[in-house]
Order: C-alpha cells, then sequence, then structure tokens
C-alpha cells in the first residue's frame, strides 16, 4: 500500500487540479449551507427559546428529531421537491451545487435551531429578570442573548459544518456526482474507491480527515478559552 499512500501525498503537496476542485466545491458548499441555516436557525432557535404559543412542545421535539435525520432521507425529500414533477421542478436546480446546499442547509438547520433554542433559553432563565428591570422585553432582548451565548453558539455551528463536511448520501441524490460539477470529497472517495483509484481517494481521505480534526482542535480550544474568560 506504500505506492497508493505515496501518490495521494503527492497529489496534495501538487496541488493536484482534480483535487482541488473536489476540494474547493465541498468547501464552498458546505459553508454556503452553514451561512444559510445560520441567518435562519438563530433568529428562529431564539424565537422558539422566547416565546409561548400552542404547540410550542411539538415544534421543539420536532427538531430535536430531526437532529437526526438519515442523510439519505434530506436527500430525498430534496430530490422531490427539485425535480421535474416537484413544486420547485421550474428552477432547475436538481444535480447542481445549489441543489446540494439546500440537501445540506435541510441537515444543519434542525442542530442550529436546536441548540441556540437551548443556548438562550438557559440564558434568558439567568438573566431575563436583570433585562426586563432595564426595560428590554424578549424581543429586544434576543440580539443580547444571542452575543452572550456566541461560543456556545459557535461549537454548535462548528459541529454542524462538521457533519455536512463528512456527509454522503444526501448530495449524492441531489448532486449526482457528476465530475467537474457536483463531485464532492465525500462522494468522490466513495467513487474512486468502487472504481479502484486508491491514489485520489487517499487524498481527498487524507484532506478530510484533517479538516475534521481542525474542527474538533477550533471547537476544543473555544470551548478552553471560554472556560479562562469567564473565570
Amino acid at each position: 500500500m506504500d505506492g497508493p499512500f505515496v501518490t495521494a501525498l503527492d497529489l496534495i503537496l501538487r496541488a493536484d487540479s482534480v483535487l482541488m476542485q473536489i476540494i474547493g466545491l465541498s468547501l464552498r458548499v458546505t459553508l454556503s449551507a452553514v451561512a444559510i441555516a445560520c441567518l435562519i436557525g438563530l433568529p428562529l432557535g431564539a424565537g422558539l427559546a422566547l416565546t409561548r404559543f400552542p404547540g410550542r412542545g411539538a415544534v421543539i421535539v420536532l427538531f430535536n428529531a430531526l437532529m437526526g435525520l438519515p442523510p439519505v432521507v434530506a436527500g430525498l425529500a430534496v430530490y422531490l421537491l427539485l425535480s421535474r414533477s416537484g413544486p420547485l421542478g421550474a428552477l432547475d436546480l436538481l444535480f447542481t451545487p445549489s441543489a446540494m446546499i439546500l440537501a445540506q442547509t435541510v441537515l444543519i438547520l434542525p442542530i442550529v435551531v436546536s441548540l441556540t433554542r437551548s443556548v438562550v433559553e438557559d440564558l434568558w432563565t439567568e438573566y431575563g429578570d436583570q433585562l426586563l428591570s432595564l426595560g428590554a422585553d424578549r424581543a429586544r432582548a434576543m440580539p443580547t442573548l444571542l452575543w452572550d451565548g456566541r461560543v456556545s453558539l459557535l461549537t454548535g455551528v462548528l459541529a454542524g459544518f462538521g457533519r455536512a463536511s463528512a456527509e454522503v448520501g444526501a448530495v449524492l441524490i441531489v448532486g449526482g456526482n457528476i465530475a467537474g460539477h457536483t463531485r464532492t470529497m465525500t462522494t468522490a472517495i466513495t467513487l474512486e474507491t468502487t472504481r479502484g483509484n486508491l491514489d485520489l481517494a487517499i487524498a481527498l481521505g487524507i484532506v478530510l480527515l484533517g479538516l475534521t480534526l481542525t474542527l474538533n482542535a477550533l471547537a476544543w480550544s473555544i470551548g478552553q478559552w471560554a472556560r479562562v474568560q469567564l473565570g
């Protein structure tokens, strides 16, 4: 196995164009999905934490359950949504990076919403009376609570990024694994391994493993820094 590993390292060190294209697309899709999930999920989660309405408990349970949504189910749902006979079929987004972004957003959004609700709810329990005494109602307190919980929220967002970047099923269903167009690191590893092209598969595996280790190290470092800052 020395041959494939050596060749894989060579592909990484010389920044092979095919390798870089796959990595670049993977990062673009995942970062876009994380950004969209945060734009929707942070205010939604905070609103869920600070408001009371009939069925609130059921909504919380639903989002908590969706955190474990199987990726292939998310991919199937997005596929049906974007297919020719689906409600968004006219947009012609199936088998494009946009469809992959949508599928990953569906996977990340419940994580962001549920984590935000939990963090903001705890902060409101701790500081709610103080904020109310200063004249801030629940809606006006939302930005303050989100900022105060930024470290915990960032750790959760990194977890969402990690889940999306390592996902295969959903992006394979809606992206089609088209070379040079919708082939990501995970789908390329699957394909190249079945083809016996271990050089590229190992190179992508090394990069993906490095990305996972970096995310975990970053999350740990943020947690340690927060503990020091909070004394």
